[in-house]
């Protein structure tokens, strides 16, 4: 067997919907060759705006990441926010609006584009398992907007339940819901108990499961060499397909995209691999909308034996100050956010973001994780406390110690 082509660890997976054609595979012989309608203009304005944020936020990262391994899902980050967004005012939502790049848009347009969005992509391909979730976890003794909470059920399809955020089990019950809804991939996304300084949590959860249309060989993995960014090399499980299969490719000056895609090939896995190992940060540092649309546009169906490691990544990341530094400080300011379409009183702002994702890509194909959490909080008051169950009281005379009275309420209506 001829090995012609050797891919370095993918930086980037995004769902790219593409019409490829002459694949083959056991699987193949209906594939997906476009979407089932047109999108909106509304839509195809938010998915370039998601895809800005996208590349905005995976920068961002990388400058913390430094050499490391960086997994995200820019969608579940934009759908946490953008059900968050719902509720903020003034200048948080200019704020969040610059950052998310929703300029030009309505937030009805946003709204609806990511209900239609949310249908489209859970149906797209049946041989491809797919789901978002989302869920809005509140304390019900706040009077939060229900017109809030109402919209985000209904254009995101969200969870909406009231919690109990000071009891033992609180943080069991989320981290049981973000559990469920990532096949067990993420299990936690706060700690377990209970979660006194938060009001509300927003959360998203993406889990993605699909086979590679053109599957590798098992038989075929071996060790292989693979070069670091510095130039030094390790040794690596390299997957190979058996024989030469279709992919889609382009060559740019510096550097090579491959696409290969997942079951009726409305799904795939974009590899963006720089000719030379220390091209990889002037890579990640000029993706943009506009590069990644020309890279696309260029790809065009060939033959090739390939080859490229399986890997399983789990990262996590608080996003508090790469939100901040993309232009929503303000959101994240005590005093200074204004979330009053969320709650009228206003004084609650976001207290922390926080992304976990999992990916494990095999010879069979892919499976990936991620969940997004926004915590609210607010401004600790006078301190309080509810006597709202039975109780008992003594009358005394502090001094002497003696006691003159003891009584028990176990109905203080009955008289």
């Amino acid at each position: 067997m001829q090995r012609v082509f050797r891919l370095l660890p993918p930086i980037a997976v995004a769902i790219l919907i593409a019409s490829c054609d002459g694949l083959s595979g056991p699987d193949d012989s209906v594939p997906i060759t476009g979407l089932p309608r047109e999108l909106s203009i509304a839509e195809g304005k938010l998915i370039e705006a998601d895809n800005r944020f996208a590349f905005k936020l995976f920068g961002a990262i990388n400058q913390q990441a430094g050499d490391s391994n960086l997994f995200i899902s820019p969608l579940s980050v934009g759908m946490a926010l953008g059900m968050t967004y719902n509720g903020a005012a003034g200048t948080t939502q200019q704020a969040m609006q610059q950052t998310l790049e929703l300029e030009g848009m309505t937030l009805e347009e946003v709204n609806q584009s990511y209900r239609d969005l949310i249908d489209l992509l859970r149906n797209l391909d049946s041989r491809v398992e797919f789901t978002i979730a989302n869920s809005i976890w509140y304390r019900p003794e706040w009077a939060f907007e229900q017109a809030f909470l109402d919209v985000n059920r209904e254009f995101f399809d969200a969870e909406v339940v009231g919690l109990d955020f000071d009891n033992p089990t609180a943080g069991e019950q989320v981290n049981q819901w973000v559990a469920d809804n990532t096949k067990g991939k993420i299990d936690r996304i706060v700690a377990d108990g209970p979660l006194y300084d938060l009001i509300m949590l927003l959360i998203n959860a993406i889990y993605f499961k699909a086979d590679w249309t053109s599957q590798f060989d098992k038989s075929l993995t071996e060790d292989g060499p693979f070069t670091l960014k510095d130039g030094s090399r390790t040794t690596a499980k390299m997957m190979w397909h058996k024989d030469p299969v279709s992919v889609w490719l382009y060559r740019d000056e510096g550097i090579t995209i491959v696409d290969l895609p997942y079951g009726g090939r409305a799904f795939s896995m974009t590899i963006l691999v720089p000719d030379s190992p220390q091209g990889i940060d002037a890579l990640v540092g000029g993706l943009t909308q506009e590069q990644w649309s020309s890279w696309i546009a260029g790809l065009d169906s060939t033959g090739f034996v390939v080859s490229m490691p399986k890997f399983k990544l789990e990262y996590k990341i608080k996003l508090n100050d790469v939100l901040q530094g993309l232009g929503m400080a303000v959101a994240f300011a005590p005093g200074e956010a204004d979330f009053t379409r969320m709650y009228v009183p206003g004084g609650i702002w976001i207290d922390w973001v926080l992304h976990k994702t999992f990916v494990d890509v095999n010879e069979e194909g892919t499976e990936a994780a991620a969940v997004t959490a926004v915590a609210m909080t607010v401004s600790a008051g006078p301190p309080s406390l509810i006597i709202d169950r039975p109780f008992v009281f003594v009358i005394r005379e502090k001094f002497s110690g003696t006691i003159l009275f003891m009584g028990k309420v176990m109905d203080p209506t009955a008289g």
